[in-house]
């Protein structure tokens, strides 16, 4: 499960303690609640699933493929599905591949969502073995699902524009500088990405 929001409110009050316009972010917008998903697979093919479309075509593609396979949406079953079934859920042939690779590690064992690294970077290193998960959508997964403390997916768009606007840089970040400019905040990192998104568009900064 992702981080708590007590976990989330410790991390930031560790980060504000050394640096004050965090603080200033944080009276002015308050916490932000805590992004939270289900550990497993499924998470990951709902990743998947949602990639390059809208929210509400995720979200009909997900229904009609839960109403195919069944809720618990086993990984044997998703190897057996009729090209046409899944191609009727809204899933195109670029996603059934990439949804076949996560099943195919996950029956052969070659990944354990129960049992990832504890090292951030290996686990990282395993999830980026699944066909169409890059770095983003890993740290993504071990954020929100997982929730370790100190991922920091410095190449998200939203999480460079926030951080931009919390330390009223005059331009949004690049991702090396995104990285370097967060590496203080270690091992918070994580409440301090959902702080960025929480104040991206908060009109109250």
């Amino acid at each position: 499960m992702g981080l708590s929001a007590k976990a989330i409110q410790q991390g930031l009050d560790a980060i504000a303690g050394a640096e004050p316009k965090i603080a200033r972010a944080l009276e002015l917008a308050g916490y932000p609640e805590p992004r939270i998903r289900q550990r497993g697979y499924a998470t990951m093919m709902r990743t998947i699933v949602g990639q390059q479309v809208s929210v509400a075509a995720a979200a009909s593609m997900w229904r009609k493929f839960e109403a195919y396979l069944g809720p618990d949406l086993p990984a044997e079953k998703v190897l057996e599905a009729d090209f046409d079934a899944l191609r009727a859920c809204g899933l195109s042939r670029q996603k059934q591949g990439y949804m076949r690779s996560l099943c195919e590690l996950v029956v052969t064992g070659a990944i354990d969502f129960e049992a990832l690294p504890a090292d951030d970077e290996e686990a990282i290193a395993e999830l980026i073995k699944i066909k169409g998960i890059g770095r983003w959508s890993a740290e993504i997964y071990l954020l929100f699902a997982e929730g370790r403390p100190d991922i920091w997916p410095a190449g998200d768009l939203a999480v460079q524009a926030g951080l931009g606007k919390l330390l009223g840089l005059p331009e949004r970040p690049s991702e090396k500088a995104t990285r370097t400019l967060a590496e203080a905040w270690r091992p918070h990192r994580g409440a301090a990405a959902i702080f960025t998104w929480h104040c991206y568009n908060n009109p109250a900064l």
